[in-house]
C-alpha cells in the first residue's frame, strides 16, 4: 500500500469509529432479571460491567481503536509504503474492537441469567429452532411456549397470560430453513460459544473476507470491506440479535464469485443466503444475467439443488405450517412499524391500525415488480457486473419500502448492494473482471481496460 492509500484507509476507519462510538450499545433491550450469576469463561466481563449491561467497556474499546488508528496515521507520515497485511489486519482489528465488546458481554450475561435475558427475540427463537432439529422435530407450526420464548417479551422472565395469547410469533417460525439448519450447527458449540449472536458477529467479519475476493485495487477493497463490516448497521446487529449478516454473506459470496467466474460456487453461495433469509431472493434474477448463458444451466441446477435440499425435509413434514411460517405469516401478520410507505399511509390516516390489512401485493406489482424488470433490462443491455449489484441494491430498497414494515436496519441490505457494486465497477476499469455474461475466454488481458477512460 501506498502512503496515500493508508491515509486513505486510516481516515475511514477514524469516521467509522467516531460514528458508531456515541451510539455503541445504546437503546438494548432493557431485560430485569432477579439475579445474575457470573459464570463461564466470559464471567471477567460480565463483574467488570458491573453484572448489567453496560456501554463503557465497549466505547472504551472503541476509543482505543481510534487511538491505533490514529498512531498507524502517525506512522505513515513518515513511510512512503507499507505491507498490505497491514492495511488487512488495521482494518479487521478495526472491526473487531467495535464489534465483539458488546457481543461477548451479552452473551456472557445471557448465561449468568437466563437464556430470555439480554438477547433478541428472533436470534432466541434460531436457538430454540435449532435445539428442535437436533432433536428431530419441525421449528414450523411449533409452539414455542414451553421453550420460554414467551419469556422474553415479558423481560422480567415471568409468564404472562395475555403475552401468550397475543404474541403471534409464539406459534411460527417466519425464516427460511437455512436458519434453523445454521443454528442447529452453532448449538453444537459449548456454551456461551453456542449463542446465534456469535455465529452472525463472524458472518459480518466474514463480509471483510468476501469482498476481498473481487479483483479491484486493494485500497478499495479494504475500504469498501470495512464499510461491510464496521458500519454503524452492522455493528449493532451483531449484539443486538438481528439476524440478516449470515444470509447478506452469501450474497456478498455469490457477486464475488461471480466476478471469479466461479460461476458453480456462485450458485451454491447464492442458495445458501436464501435459505437463510428470503431478503436473498431479490438478487437472484441479478446473479443470473451475470452468468454465461451457456453456464447458467448447471448453476441454476446447483441453486435449486442446495434450496431444495435445505427445503424439502421442511416442507414434506408439513407442508400446511412450512407455508403459513414463511409466506402468510412472514409476509403479512407482522405490525406495520417503521419508517416506510405502510407507516407513512397510516400516519396519513389511510390505514386504520397498525394491525390491519396492507396491500402489500398491489404496491409490490405496481410499484417494484416494474422497476426490478426495467434494471433487469438495463443489466441485460449494458452487460456491466456491476449493474447486477446496483440494480439488486436499487430492487431491495424498494421492495422493503413499500412492505409492511421497515426496520432501520433493513437498509445494510440496499447498503450492501451500492458498495458491491462500487467495487465490481473499480474493478472492471482496472481490466480485472469481464463484461456480464462474457465467457471467461474471452476477458481482456490482465492490464487492459474493458471501459474508456
Amino acid at each position: 500500500m501506498s502512503q496515500r492509500a493508508a491515509w486513505g484507509l486510516t481516515g475511514v476507519l477514524f469516521a467509522l469509529v467516531a460514528i458508531a462510538l456515541p451510539e455503541l450499545g445504546s437503546d438494548p433491550w432493557h431485560f430485569r432479571p432477579p439475579s445474575v450469576d457470573p459464570q463461564g469463561p466470559l464471567a471477567p466481563l460480565v463483574r467488570a460491567a458491573g453484572e448489567e449491561w453496560d456501554v463503557g467497556i465497549a466505547r472504551a474499546a472503541a476509543f482505543l481503536a481510534a487511538l491505533l488508528v490514529a498512531g498507524v496515521a502517525v506512522v505513515a507520515l513518515r513511510k512512503r509504503s507499507f505491507p498490505a497485511w497491514t492495511g488487512l489486519a488495521l482494518a479487521l482489528t478495526v472491526a473487531v474492537m467495535l464489534i465483539a465488546p458488546s457481543t461477548l458481554l451479552q452473551m456472557g450475561l445471557r448465561q449468568s441469567t437466563e437464556p430470555w435475558f439480554h438477547t433478541n427475540d428472533s436470534t432466541f427463537q434460531i436457538d430454540i429452532a435449532g435445539e428442535l432439529v437436533l432433536d428431530g422435530e419441525n421449528p414450523y407450526g411449533h409452539d414455542y411456549r414451553p421453550e420460554g420464548l414467551d419469556r422474553f417479551y415479558t423481560r422480567d422472565g415471568s409468564i404472562s397470560p395475555r403475552v401468550r395469547r397475543t404474541e403471534v410469533a409464539l406459534d411460527h417460525f417466519a425464516y427460511f430453513p437455512g436458519a434453523a439448519i445454521s443454528g442447529a450447527v452453532w448449538r453444537l458449540m459449548p456454551e456461551p460459544l453456542d449463542d446465534y449472536r456469535l455465529f452472525v458477529a463472524l458472518c459480518t467479519l466474514g463480509l471483510f473476507a468476501a469482498a476481498m475476493l473481487i479483483r479491484a485495487p486493494l485500497p478499495w477493497r479494504l475500504v469498501i470491506g470495512v464499510l461491510l463490516v464496521a458500519n454503524p448497521i452492522a455493528v449493532r446487529s451483531a449484539w443486538f440479535g438481528q439476524n440478516d449478516a449470515p444470509s447478506m454473506l452469501g450474497v456478498v459470496l455469490a457477486f464475488a464469485l461471480v466476478t471469479r467466474r466461479r460461476f458453480m460456487w456462485a450458485a451454491g453461495a447464492l442458495a445458501a443466503a436464501v435459505l437463510l433469509k428470503q431478503f436473498a431472493v431479490v438478487a437472484v434474477p441479478f446473479v443470473a444475467l451475470m452468468i454465461p448463458r451457456r453456464d447458467l444451466l448447471r448453476a441454476t441446477a446447483v441453486f435449486a439443488g442446495v434450496v431444495m435440499v435445505g427445503s424439502l425435509p421442511f416442507f414434506v413434514a408439513d407442508p400446511g405450517a412450512f407455508i403459513d411460517d414463511t409466506v402468510k405469516f412472514g409476509a403479512g401478520t407482522y405490525r406495520i412499524v417503521g419508517y416506510g410507505l405502510s407507516a407513512i399511509l397510516l400516519r396519513s390516516g389511510l390505514l386504520e391500525d397498525r394491525e390491519g390489512s396492507y396491500p402489500f401485493v398491489i404496491f409490490a406489482l405496481a410499484l417494484w415488480l416494474p422497476l426490478t424488470v426495467w434494471l433487469l433490462v438495463q443489466q441485460r443491455r449494458q452487460r456491466e457486473e456491476w449493474l447486477g449489484a446496483a440494480g439488486f441494491a436499487l430492487s431491495i430498497l424498494v421492495l422493503l419500502f413499500v412492505g409492511r414494515t421497515f426496520n432501520n436496519y433493513y437498509l445494510a441490505w440496499p447498503a450492501t448492494g451500492a458498495a458491491l457494486a462500487a467495487l465490481i465497477a473499480l474493478s472492471a476499469r482496472t481490466g480485472t473482471s469481464a463484461p456480464s455474461g462474457t465467457p471467461a475466454s474471452s476477458r481482456p488481458p490482465p492490464g487492459s481496460r474493458t471501459s474508456p477512460g
